[in-house]
């Protein structure tokens, strides 16, 4: 178990380490000056100051080479420090801390709405006898997975909003605020759970302990709860993980269709502003989220499936061997 734990923390380290290296190749070496931009911004038309450039890039490090920036910047960000924002000056951590508590609440709402619709649609369309009512339930997962999260947002903004005026449009205000963008979030992520645990129930009722277990007088319910559910939600609890490291990017869209204080807003001004300080920290956020949840999904897993622990001793005594 040590060694399979070990082995999956230098997997994350490795992750982590990779999407710091890609997002600072990707941001830092583009052919554009930040401070420039962020400067003529501000100037409104106004000959910029050379000097004030100079200034600028000192301080914020762009003058010096690019191994030099990246070694320098790899150790503020071990160190918890993301750098300063172009555009506002003000610490990006601190930037990221003040959007975080928002994101995290739309996003651990609309996974919860997720994970009781999907697992509900899989579960009953799973138990029931009625194909009718099995087809159309296995009918809506791929529904959900095709539609566009953007565009279910706009349908449910004018049909709550501008329409019926049931929910605020925009803003962060109350627990109405949330509703639509909740249900938006959660549509895409409940198909994909409702997909792929239907997948693995049906493929469970399949096996032979299933049929062993009818023969030894359990019911339907039983074979349903004891068995299948246990060996069938395996791939769900993998690809959950995958879901929740995704959440973010999902939030991104959302609360910038609904003009929410977040993530979404945070992303929308910095790449608009070319702020690579607070771009490049929101990647290293979103990449520790996903390695931290995929993290735990492996820790999880041999938990609920001890032949994965087996798995990785065969091939560790393969190559031994």
């Amino acid at each position: 178990m040590l060694a399979y734990v070990l082995r999956r923390l230098a997997g994350a380290v490795a992750v982590l380490w990779a999407a710091f290296t890609v997002s600072y190749l990707i941001l830092y070496l583009l052919p554009s000056d930040p401070v420039a931009i962020m400067l003529d911004q501000g100037a409104g038309g106004e000959r910029v100051d050379p000097e004030r450039v100079a200034e600028l890039r000192e301080r914020y490090g762009f003058d010096q080479g690019p191994l030099q920036q990246y070694v320098t910047l790899l150790g503020r960000t071990l160190t918890g420090d993301l750098g300063t924002s172009i555009s506002s000056g003000a610490p990006v951590s601190g930037l990221i801390a003040d959007a975080f508590p928002e994101t995290a609440k739309l996003a651990g709402l609309a996974l919860a709405l997720a994970l009781v619709a999907g697992v509900g649609i899989a579960l009953l369309a799973s138990w029931t006898r009625a194909a009718w009512l099995r087809d159309l339930l296995l009918a809506l997962p791929p529904l959900g997975v095709a539609v566009p999260g953007f565009w279910v947002g706009l349908v449910l903004l004018h049909l709550f909003s501008f329409t019926w005026f049931v929910f605020p449009a925009v803003g962060n205000e109350g627990f109405a605020s949330l509703v639509l963008p909740t249900v938006t979030l959660a549509i895409g992520l409940a198909a994909v759970v409702a997909q792929v645990l239907s997948q693995g129930l049906r493929e469970a009722w399949r096996a032979p302990y299933v049929e062993t277990a009818f023969a030894k007088g359990s019911g339907r319910a039983r074979v349903l709860g004891a068995h299948v559910v246990r060996n069938g939600s395996l791939p769900t609890v993998t690809v959950l993980g995958v879901l929740v490291g995704n959440l973010l990017g999902g939030t991104v869209v959302v609360e910038t269709v609904f003009s929410r204080q977040g993530f979404g807003r945070l992303v929308e001004n910095a790449v608009t502003t070319q702020d690579i300080p607070v771009v490049q920290g929101l990647v290293v956020v979103a990449a520790a989220v996903f390695v931290l949840t995929s993290l735990l999904v492996d820790l999880v897993h041999p938990l609920l499936d001890p032949r994965v622990l087996a798995g990785a001793h065969g091939r560790t005594g393969g190559g031994a061997r």
